[in-house]
């Protein structure tokens, strides 16, 4: 909208133009004397209105033109520069107000545009650089490659760099990272003028991914005790601050730092109150900062003046159920400025060590559980021991009852032979203590914290016998579906007793002298051989010498086992160990079914001790045993009828009977003679009744037979050496 005097100026160099004589006449006339009147245009219907007071009117383009049409294409004219200039301003506003660098090259590579993003960036101010080469501006240009770039750009290509390093492009002479593309810039033909460039300053980014990568990296491989020292490190490091530690807290009252940073190396761990501490807040689950003026703000905490600590940042460490079991704390001597990018990266961190916090923890309990376990296993292994120490004595494993002759020269023999590796060969009747014996051996040996490893030779099925002592592997012969380990392999370091060894096949008889000789064996289906080292206890009840002879045993084997032979004794040329015997196992057997017998009848002592024991002391084990269930009393009394009659004894019940009805009062009776002639005869024979030089085979007698005599007629039999009276089980 217009004045009459503005609308004169505007366009009166267009009056001359209308079409219509009286109606340029009459607008030129109102045009000079109007005052007040205001010129309304309109574009679209392309009419100008005139308006006063009093009176309108209104020119058209059928009255006025070309006037009109001349007016509405100067005002289109002007509104458009307008418009341009606008849009001018508001580029230059951008450009002005940017947050990062605008620039624009002509075809020579020369500043025509630089920013003020530009000259904050590089300390350079506008007229310093526009019409210059850039690369003679900044020389780093050409080195760091954005030289090359803007000539692609030049050639028609955008170019588009995320990160790049630009040495000393700063205003303090720093490298800056930078993100930039460049565009080339084209005129209304289309020919390429220059370029225009976009930079990003993306320093602060990069060193942000620096800083987390420098602590990923320098934590990655510290595990255990050791991350969080690490962490402390690598964080304070990373932030450019002095201190830093890490927390343990559940309390919400007390923490307990694991590990701290202080600047120049890790410093002692401590406890401390959480009251009236810049970690008051962040133990409940707050981010804290303060940026200076820390001691001020918590005059209480004394630690912070020996620290001569500023500034705090304070994360939580939070578990997998938010709640806090720890923070992290970074201090510093010098103000901190509040860094959303650091808080990130420390609460990053804070959730890697709440976890690692965790594992700790429950690794902690675990220990504890294990230790608890370890605790109640070496109880239990003492319950164990004493266990099968009671077992042992239970079953007699390490006692030897007895204080006869014959059988402490055995127990003699035994202390000699069990300190060395030599092979024994234990020689006796069934049921006469042959193993008892070899574990006395084992028992009293260097190897005695190893393994006795017992085979009975003459229970096992002939086929299962190689076997058995050598072992198999899987798939060696029919029903083979499993690796099994042979008994000298469990044996190894400690020792094998081969019970019944004279019931061997003669294969596995070549095979066992070759593991007595070489130590060293093959299991059935296997080329591997195996070393060990076992020591060898053979026991048998057979006459080995007679087997070798009659080609049942082999004579090398015989040798071999026959180093140290051990021949134990009958029970029948035992007989003053059998009270004893027997009394122990009235109380064994007392004890094990609940009964309160006392001891045994004088009767039954005489009773079994006349008895020949043709199965030994197994047999005398089984009878008490009978007799100790049967016994009503607490004095166990023995029937007859336990025990069978023998030919021995109705032979000894006949004599008796015919002393007893003869008087023989002579001193050439046939009594006083028959004694003086076994007495003599035993002089001879030194006391021996066995053997081909004894008193019996000198007199044509069974051995027993002549004991029998002997008993009755009150002959002590003589013996070359003083006999021990007594001796305690061993």
């Amino acid at each position: 909208m217009l004045s009459c005097a503005e609308f004169l100026t505007e366009f009166g160099e267009y009056l001359e133009d209308a079409a219509d004589p009286q109606a340029r006449a009459r607008l030129e006339e109102h045009l000079h004397e109007c005052k007040t009147c205001q010129v309304i245009m309109d574009t679209t219907r392309k009419t100008i209105r005139f308006v006063t007071d009093s009176e309108s009117f209104t020119l058209s383009g059928c009255d006025m033109e070309p006037l009109v049409s001349q007016v509405m294409a100067r005002i289109r004219t002007k509104q458009q520069e307008k418009t341009a200039e606008a849009a001018t301003q508001i580029s230059q506003e951008i450009i002005r107000d940017a947050a990062e660098g605008v620039i624009f090259y002509d075809r020579e590579l020369r500043y025509q545009l630089f920013n003020p993003f530009m000259e904050r960036l590089t300390g350079k101010n506008a007229e310093e650089v526009l019409d210059r080469v850039a690369a003679e501006v900044f020389p780093r240009l050409r080195t760091s490659g954005l030289e090359e770039m803007l000539k692609r750009a030049l050639c028609g290509e955008t170019v588009h760099v995320r990160d790049i390093l630009v040495p000393k492009h700063s205003a303090d002479g720093r490298d800056v990272w930078e993100s930039c593309s460049f565009a080339p810039h084209h005129d209304a033909d289309g020919t390429i003028t220059g370029v225009i460039g976009l930079v990003r300053d993306v320093t602060e980014r990069h060193l942000e991914e620096e800083r987390f990568k420098s602590i990923v990296v320098g934590t990655a491989s510290a595990t255990g005790k050791e991350f969080f020292p690490t962490l402390v490190r690598h964080m304070a490091t990373a932030l450019r601050s002095r201190y830093a530690f890490i927390s343990d807290c559940d309390n919400q009252k007390r923490a307990k730092v694991l590990a701290v940073w202080t600047g120049d190396g890790f410093g002692e761990t401590f406890e401390f109150d959480i009251a009236d501490t810049p970690c008051m807040k962040v133990l409940k689950g707050e981010v804290c900062h303060y940026e200076e003026g820390l001691q001020a703000l918590f005059p209480l905490d004394t630690g912070l003046v020996d620290w001569q600590a500023e500034s705090y940042l304070g994360v939580p460490m939070l578990d997998s159920g938010g709640r806090v079991i720890g923070h992290i704390a970074i201090l510093d001597d010098k103000p901190m400025e509040r860094d959303p990018h650091a808080i990130d990266l420390v609460t990053i961190f804070a959730a890697r060590a709440a976890a690692e916090l965790k594992r700790q923890r429950a690794e902690a309990d675990l220990q504890a559980a294990l230790q608890q376990v370890q605790v109640l296993q070496k109880k239990l292994e003492a319950e164990n021991i004493y266990l099968q120490e009671e077992i042992r004595k239970e079953h007699n494993f390490e006692e030897i009852v007895g204080n006869s002759k014959g059988l402490l020269d055995v127990l003699r023999r035994v202390e000699t032979v069990a300190p060395t590796d030599s092979t024994v060969l234990i020689l006796g009747e069934t049921g006469c203590g042959k193993e008892l014996i070899a574990r006395a051996i084992h028992n009293h040996s260097r190897r005695k914290h190893r393994p006795l490893v017992k085979v009975n030779c003459g229970a096992i099925p002939t086929g299962l016998v190689e076997s058995e002592l050598f072992g198999h592997m899987k798939g060696a012969f029919t029903g083979a579906l499993e690796r099994r380990t042979g008994r000298f392999e469990l044996a190894d370091g400690g020792s094998l007793f081969l019970d019944e060894v004279s019931e061997l096949p003669l294969d596995t008889q070549v095979k066992l002298l070759r593991v007595l000789q070489e130590h060293e064996f093959e299991p059935l289906g296997s080329s591997r051989t195996i070393q060990v080292n076992v020591r060898i206890i053979a026991a048998s009840n057979r006459d080995l010498e007679k087997a070798v002879q009659e080609g049942r045993f082999r004579a090398d084997l015989f040798y071999r086992l026959n180093v140290l032979p051990i021949t134990l004794p009958p029970l029948r040329e035992r007989r003053a160990d059998i009270p004893l015997l027997g009394s122990f196992f009235v109380e064994r057997f007392s004890r094990q079914f609940g009964k309160q017998i006392t001891g045994m009848s004088q009767e039954t002592v005489d009773l079994l001790s006349r008895y020949s024991w043709p199965g030994n002391i197994r047999e005398l084990q089984n009878v008490i045993e009978r007799a100790v269930v049967l016994c009503p009393g607490t004095v166990l009394r023995l029937g007859k009828d336990l025990l069978p009659a023998t030919s021995e004894q109705r032979e000894d019940e006949i004599v008796s009977t015919s002393a007893s009805v003869t008087q023989i009062d002579s001193p050439h009776s046939l009594e006083n003679v028959e004694r003086a002639h076994i007495v003599q005869v035993l002089l001879e024979t030194r006391g021996v009744i066995e053997g081909p030089r004894g008193a019996a085979k000198i007199l044509n007698l069974h051995p027993n037979t002549l004991r029998s005599r002997m008993k009755k007629l009150g002959i002590e039999r003589p013996v070359s050496e003083p006999s021990s009276s007594a001796a305690a089980p061993v």
